[in-house]
């Protein structure tokens, strides 16, 4: 069976006039460069906020001082790889507590959950490190170039040395607060003065330059060159957002039922037989958009709900005498529950919404930010709580002092020319503290039984008496003896550690092999 030209050229036609008409978004578009206008208001307010905030915690904190005593670090916060510790204030996590590690991570992902259930893309407009770099590249681009009307001219006019100048101004600062960034981040992983003046003196290892180097040129291209299309084709966080809302998230919404139809004259328009709605299509919320897209035209991929064009939409608002709130923070059922009230039959009806010198009618809805509070809320609060509360505990009841047996496997046990049946096991003493510790280790639950170990004087005894450097691991080999009728009755007995200092005491359940054991 043959398929004629007739059956597939439909398929064609409708996805090439789908195309032309620009109704489906390209996969990829060249950057288009975007000059956002510095806005002000509350939440460009909230926004200089969290920047002073993050980029104060990035750059200072590891050059905050913690005291830990004479044999650890005196760095509050440190990624020691080197002997595989991480610090952070008063807590230090070994490697076998990478749990704890995992449960933040957890709790992150929980808590961006439960953000964007509730208000979403707040990360993405305020916290995220690529929003908040971006706003500082943009704070040092308006101080050298003006805002956006002037980098707008500066961009269209030719090459002159007053625009070479204040480019070459421009991107030099950017590269330094890249290397800024950089050598930020690798003071978290060594003693921050230390390696500050090894880097000067280029005596630092190899690796600490390349990552400078590396998350410098990342800095300058992400927050500098590319910005936007970091957002948009780079972050998966905008397409797993839509499976995190629903129609109670608020989010950045016009309220086109109050805008429209939108026109700047309304005399002309009223003489005219008509009425205009709030809007005056002015543009001022697309000017403000680092996304460079019109919040008019409904939610988008690209809007980080950073909500810089609700206080732009609000400050030309009141200039005019009218009532806030046209662009807002809006959930989807106050949206089309307000829809229905401002429909008539014939499309939207201004007469039904408010007027400069009205109010609002009845039936129309307020966004009650207590309408975000619901089940899906408070499940994901719970389980970020739960989380958390179950870290603090094992954290409150963690002791200081670690014990790791491991048995011998080949062979489980020997037998002794004077009949007794000896087991050997590699013991680890995990001394957790900044200090050094005397401890006691013993066995119980064996009667009998002697202890011997290489490590020491190689003498049976019943307990042994060890000093544990502090913050180290204390690896022995030890044999278990015990007679031939004790440990055909015995298979099971407890291997512990006493510290002499707080008698803090750890214990680990140990097998016995013996010849009637093993099966």
């Amino acid at each position: 069976m043959t398929t004629s030209a007739t059956d597939t050229a439909p398929t064609r036609i409708d996805v090439e006039a789908v195309n032309s008409a620009k109704t489906r978004q390209s996969l990829y578009a060249a950057r288009r460069k975007i000059f956002p206008k510095r806005a002000s208001g509350s939440f460009r307010r909230l926004k200089w906020i969290v920047m002073a905030i993050t980029l104060t915690i990035y750059y200072v904190t590891p050059w905050l001082r913690w005291d830990r005593g004479e044999y650890a670090p005196d760095q509050a916060v440190l990624l020691d790889l080197a002997n595989r510790r991480f610090y952070f204030f008063f807590l230090e996590i070994w490697p076998q507590e990478f749990y704890y590690v995992a449960g933040l991570l957890v709790m992150a992902g929980v808590g961006l959950f439960l953000v964007t259930s509730t208000v979403g893309r707040a990360w993405c407009g305020y916290t995220c490190p690529q929003t908040v770099w971006v706003d500082l590249f943009l704070v040092v681009e308006r101080a050298i170039e003006g805002d956006r009307n002037a980098r707008i001219k500066l961009e269209a006019a030719p090459w002159s040395p007053g625009k070479l100048v204040k480019r070459v101004s421009k991107h030099a600062i950017w590269l330094v607060i890249g290397v800024l960034t950089g050598g930020a981040w690798v003071f978290y992983f060594a003693d921050a003065p230390s390696l500050l003046q090894d880097l000067v003196t280029f005596q630092a290892p190899v690796v600490a330059y390349a990552t400078i180097g590396i998350l410098t040129a990342t800095t300058y291209t992400f927050g500098g060159l590319m910005r936007e299309q970091v957002c948009t084709y780079m972050c998966p966080w905008p397409r797993i957002q839509a499976a995190m809302l629903d129609e109670h998230s608020l989010t950045v919404t016009y309220n086109d039922w109050r805008g429209e139809p939108r026109g700047k004259h309304a005399k002309k328009a009223a003489a005219a037989g008509e009425s205009l709605g709030d809007c005056v299509d002015c543009n001022a919320c697309v000017a403000v958009c680092p996304m460079g897209i019109d919040i008019r035209d409904g939610q988008q991929l690209e809007c980080i709900t950073c909500a810089l064009c609700i206080d732009a939409c609000d400050d030309i608002m009141t200039r005019l005498g009218r009532d806030r709130g046209l662009i807002s923070y809006t959930t989807l059922s106050d949206y089309d529950a307000n829809m229905k009230v401002a429909t008539g039959p014939a499309g939207i009806d201004p007469a039904n919404v408010r007027r400069p010198g009205g109010g609002w009618v009845e039936q129309l809805r307020h966004t009650n930010w207590r309408s975000v509070i619901r089940l899906r809320t408070l499940i994901y609060f719970a389980v970020w709580a739960l989380i958390g509360v179950a870290m603090l505990v094992a954290l409150s009841m963690r002791s200081e002092l670690g014990l790791n047996v491991l048995h011998d496997r080949n062979p489980l046990y020997v037998l002794l020319s004077d009949g007794s049946i000896q087991n050997g096991y590699d013991v680890k003493i995990l001394n957790m503290t900044n200090e050094p510790r005397q401890v006691t280790f013993t066995i119980n639950g064996l009667p009998g039984a002697t202890l011997t170990s290489p490590n020491l004087a190689d003498q049976p005894t019943d307990a042994i008496a060890l000093n544990v450097e502090p913050d180290l691991v204390l690896p022995l080999r030890i044999y278990v003896r015990a007679s031939a009728d004790e440990a055909a009755r015995t298979h099971q007995f407890e291997m512990i550690v006493r510290a002499a200092d707080d008698e803090t005491v750890t214990t680990q359940q140990v097998r016995f092999e013996a010849p009637g054991s093993v099966k």
